[in-house]
């Protein structure tokens, strides 16, 4: 089976959230799988995804201060200042985590830890609306 399906977030304020949920309910097909490949890829330079700690909301904080402490606004080096001061400090940040990430499926569920999410890393104060590109393919 291959699917592939466009889910569009809504806006989130600058941080790191998990958006787990979101995933698997945007794509039902999930359930008639048994073992497969789920990539999820964001439509942005400005957002990235990763995976970490879905539990404490303290781990989400300090991904946010650690990201904010080492690619700082306002840096006098930057070059590309038009579209706000938290805009080439987002396209860092960005690259840094990255666009995608490709997660096992197994039973009708991404086979993610006990403890483990998929985070929407938004990098802008007011980024709007995130697309991802929902591709699942298994059997």
């Amino acid at each position: 089976m291959w699917v592939q399906r466009d889910l569009t977030l809504k806006p989130q304020p600058r941080g790191f959230h998990l958006i787990t949920r979101e995933i698997v309910q945007g794509l039902p097909e999930l359930g008639q799988v048994r073992a497969g490949l789920l990539h999820v890829f964001i439509r942005h330079t400005s957002a990235s995804l990763t995976v970490n700690e879905n539990a404490s909301p303290d781990v989400r904080r300090d991904f946010e201060r650690y990201f904010n402490a080492h690619v700082p606004e306002g840096w006098r080096e930057w070059e590309h200042t038009l579209e706000g001061p938290d805009d080439m400090p987002a396209h860092i940040k960005a690259s840094l985590l990255g666009p995608s990430l490709t997660l096992p499926v197994q039973s009708g569920r991404p086979a993610l830890g006990t403890w483990q999410g998929v985070y929407l890393c938004e990098h802008r104060d007011h980024g709007g609306p995130r697309t991802l590109v929902l591709t699942l393919h298994g059997e």
